[in-house]
């Protein structure tokens, strides 16, 4: 299957799996095992916004957005909305009016490797983006692309079904096999955190508490009193 293929049903993870990602976090997510870790390039749009979702992929020429409209009837609720090109674009193939629509159909944000528009009334309406780039470009709707294939989006491979999570820290893709494996662990290293954040904030000195002082001599460190010494 390639070019001109829509996939209309796909496998997703458990809502609970998919909520309990989430929560985690992409840093916690990435450092529990997911690999899969978008390019700084690929910036959220808003600050705040926290989404989790089995992603919905699209695959089309640059500046042209027709397979995205194709994509809105295969979209259900929860899912993220994951588009990539077919070679490097800036034009601002998704705005406000396609937001109101894969939003109608449970759709709870965007990863794109291009363009963006309507910066403003997404902010307003709410509706989640992780972009390349902000560009007012226009788009054609005539290229032939496919939905729910395999998809390279900023050098990472994203399947459909795959869980996404995005937040301020950037964008992460755990592979749907996975999702319940990565999920324990993101939780293991959340309640190692919590720990060392007591241990911390009662005044534990990272140098101890993480085997810091030890390595240091033999990495040439010294400590002094004064510079006479």
């Amino acid at each position: 299957m390639a070019k001109g293929t829509v996939v209309r049903k796909i496998s997703r993870a458990a809502p609970e799996i998919i909520q309990g990602l989430r929560a985690a976090g992409v840093a916690t997510v990435h450092e529990a095992g997911a690999k899969s870790l978008l390019p700084p390039e690929i910036r959220p749009i808003q600050q705040g916004a926290r989404i989790a979702g089995s992603a919905v992929t699209v695959s089309g020429p640059p500046g042209d957005n027709m397979m995205i409209h194709v994509a809105v009837e295969v979209i259900e609720p929860g899912d993220v909305l994951v588009v990539a090109t077919t070679s490097p674009a800036t034009n601002g193939m998704f705005g406000e009016l396609l937001a109101v629509s894969v939003t109608a159909h449970g759709c709870v944000g965007l990863v794109i490797d291009a363009g963006v528009r309507d910066v403003a009334d997404l902010r307003e309406m709410g509706f989640p983006v992780w972009a390349r780039t902000i560009h007012a470009a226009a788009t054609t709707k005539t290229g032939l692309g496919s939905v729910n294939l395999p998809v390279l989006c900023a050098g990472v491979t994203v399947r459909p079904g795959d869980v996404v999570v995005a937040d301020d820290d950037g964008v992460v893709v755990v592979e749907r096999e996975r999702a319940n494996e990565v999920l324990e662990s993101a939780r293991q290293r959340l309640q190692k955190e919590e720990e060392t954040r007591s241990r911390l904030a009662a005044g534990e000195l990272g140098l101890d508490l993480y085997g810091f002082r030890q390595r240091l001599p033999n990495l040439g460190v010294r400590w002094v009193d004064t510079l006479e010494e």
